[in-house]
């Protein structure tokens, strides 16, 4: 095997790979990226087995081969040459390592065989749809930070992706928060469907959307999603659980809209969060016509105040939340104002933009 090819042709796509490999790894070929080399073609492929990523880029000199290298170790070579310059790989046969040269710098990492990278399974993929980049990494943005980490409700640690005709709907909940963005793809699919994308798998996803122009390729199984755009290939096993039903929270009375100017909350949030509790985060909002009022303490004894002019006619509200868990939803509203809706049981607050409904934050109260 044998191929040269320019610094910055390789740093991306090398970057991308390693970013799915985990550091430590129960299998050793695991923390390897496997390069294979055909008809001008380099292709680099990484794998946890739970999240593969494959890339591509052309060659102009290359010969036929393939093997797999410590990916950080290369990673760190080809980041650490000079820009722009060529580099040279080269595998000897019946040799176990692959020589790297650049200009008067020279290279030797040892290698495992091709033949023992394992290969990702996956079930046939029976459904597809094609969604703009921008469109699709807009809709992950505005949900991701809402799902869970590590919990044993394992469905809760990923995201939900529904697929209805030509409607795309994506969900996250940690158990106190929830967002929801919907949106059209533009073409009718056919079918409805629903699965669960892993935590890790998304958050992959999103760094990896970077071309907004980009045409998304997306096809999936019951247990399996594989995206195709530009030169990339990420495919990941799908969270093998049931979304719980969270339309209920949509089915009760609630108090009238308040509207505030969203700058305006998120300035004063984030100066009366400085005095709350460090753990719990939490602060009280007192809410009666037109005005606003916030409020923290801490153990110390520590307290902050503010008031805000709102828009509201309805009776007093006093609800108390942890002040991160509104500060997140009112940092992903696009637009000036942010409408607040607060259910008549007080056990949600919906947090929402007033004209276009794409997307919904939910946060649960908490008692301080």
């Amino acid at each position: 095997m044998y191929f040269i090819i320019n610094r910055e042709q390789l740093l991306s796509p090398l970057q991308q790979i390693v970013s799915v490999i985990e550091k430590k790894q129960t299998m050793l070929i695991l923390s390897n990226v496997l390069i294979a080399v055909n008809e001008n073609k380099l292709v680099l492929t990484g794998t946890d087995l739970e999240i593969q990523l494959i890339a591509r880029v052309n060659l102009d000199s290359s010969e036929p081969g393939e093997i797999t290298v410590p990916a950080r170790k290369l990673l760190d070579i080809i980041r650490l040459l000079p820009s722009d310059v060529e580099i040279k790989f080269e595998l000897k046969l019946k040799e176990d390592k692959v020589k790297i040269s650049s200009g008067r710098s020279r290279f030797s990492l040892t290698t495992l065989a091709a033949d023992e990278y394992p290969e990702f399974s996956e079930a046939e993929l029976d459904k597809q749809f094609l969604i703009n980049a921008g469109q699709f990494k807009k809709a992950l943005d505005k949900t991701i930070f809402c799902m869970a980490n590590q919990d044993i409700r394992y469905y809760l640690n990923g995201l939900l992706l529904h697929i209805s005709n030509s409607k795309l709907k994506l969900v996250a909940s940690d158990g106190h928060r929830l967002s929801i963005y919907e949106d059209n793809i533009g073409t009718a699919t056919g079918y409805e469907s629903r699965i669960i994308l892993p935590r890790k798998g998304v958050l992959e996803l999103s760094r990896l959307l970077d071309d907004e122009e980009a045409e998304l390729n997306i096809q999936f199984s019951e247990s399996n999603i594989r995206i195709y755009f530009n030169e990339i290939t990420f495919s990941a096993k799908l969270v093998d659980s049931k979304y719980p039903d969270f339309s209920k929270v949509f089915d009760q009375p609630f108090f009238n809209q308040i509207h505030i100017q969203r700058q305006l909350l998120k300035d004063a949030l984030t100066r009366v969060a400085i005095l709350a509790n460090e753990k719990i985060k939490g602060i009280t909002l007192n809410i009666s016509a037109d005005l606003l009022k916030l409020n923290s303490h801490n153990p110390e004894h520590d307290e902050a105040n503010e008031e805000i002019v709102i828009e509201y006619q309805g009776e007093p509200l006093n609800i108390s939340f942890n002040s991160q868990y509104i500060l997140d939803a009112v940092s992903n509203l696009d637009s000036e104002l942010a409408v607040l809706t607060i259910a008549s049981n007080s056990s949600s607050c919906f947090i929402e933009e007033p004209d276009q409904q794409l997307y919904k934050f939910i946060v649960m109260p908490m008692k301080l």
